[in-house]
């Protein structure tokens, strides 16, 4: 893929994030896209003959297992769901939450996060990322999560307990202790899809605000003539097309690799969702 096509995808998923099912139809949807980056670029060959070429074709759908209720996870390296080896097998335990995409029933393949080295001397190289497919013995999707009283059915998000789920040792993701390495592969592309679709949600909200103004009417005149209207309109193109910018700038991640775009990725997550908020409220 050229540099101009990864580019190409910012309007994209722009347009797309102005309504909420469009990305699924376009199969770029969470956590798929970032599950199916994740394969494509630590998979082994055999891991994407078996999972990314289904997720390509939309036959399935995956989920993403890091969050554990027990620790602060904003902290990775908190994390302590045990990825053991036992022979040919690894063994699996812990609890997760905000497990997204877990109650689709469409859902057949975990990627789960835990620790496999616990006494490694570097908190970064104690951990790792395995595949654990849907169906396999010890796995139980305990409760639904419901966001702000939303639901976001069929997709959602679950706490699930792993109790000693077993799985192939060629089931892990690119070697033992390498799971920051994949996550930070991972998560700044994810934060980019969020922050695009998030500036196509906002530019909806601004267009009802707009059409609301002229059809509203108080003390004689639409409220699209009060001064107070016209200002919170500007101050929303304003805050959007800045937010806009920024992900754009983003694009150094294409050219130069996530490492290097880390302070722009930590930029865009923090200011596109606050930009949000302001424009709906």
């Amino acid at each position: 893929m050229t540099q101009d096509l990864r580019i190409s995808n910012t309007p994209v998923c722009e347009i797309m994030g102005q309504l909420t099912w469009a990305a699924q139809v376009f199969n770029c949807s969470a956590p798929d896209t970032g599950n199916m980056e994740v394969l494509a670029r630590y998979g082994s060959a055999e891991q994407r003959m078996a999972w990314l070429t289904p997720l390509l074709e939309g036959r399935i759908r995956s989920d993403f297992a890091m969050t554990e209720p027990d620790v602060a996870s904003s902290d990775a390296t908190n994390i302590r769901s045990s990825i053991v080896r036992d022979g040919q097998e690894y063994v699996i335990s812990g609890q997760k939450w905000w497990v997204s995409g877990a109650n689709d029933p469409r859902c057949a393949l975990f990627v789960f996060m835990g620790q496999s080295d616990p006494g490694d001397p570097s908190p970064h190289r104690r951990h790792s990322m395995i595949l654990v497919p849907r169906d396999t013995p010890g796995i139980r999707v305990i409760r639904h999560l419901p966001v702000f009283g939303f639901d976001d059915a069929p997709h959602g998000h679950a706490e699930v307990h792993f109790e000693e789920v077993r799985v192939p040792l060629t089931n892990l993701l690119l070697g033992e202790g390498r799971g920051f390495e994949i996550a930070q592969g991972r998560l700044g592309p994810g934060r980019i899809h969020h922050c695009m679709r998030l500036i196509g949600l906002a530019e909806r909200a601004l267009e009802k605000m707009c059409r609301r103004a002229h059809a509203r009417v108080a003390f004689g005149k639409s409220i699209a003539e009060q001064g107070v209207t016209l200002e919170r309109v500007a101050s929303s193109r304003i805050l959007i097309d800045q937010a806009r910018l920024l992900v754009l700038n983003a694009d150094k991640m294409d050219k130069l690799g996530h490492k290097v775009a880390a302070k722009e990725i930590a930029m865009i997550k923090v200011a596109a969702p606050a930009m949000a908020c302001q424009v709906i409220d």
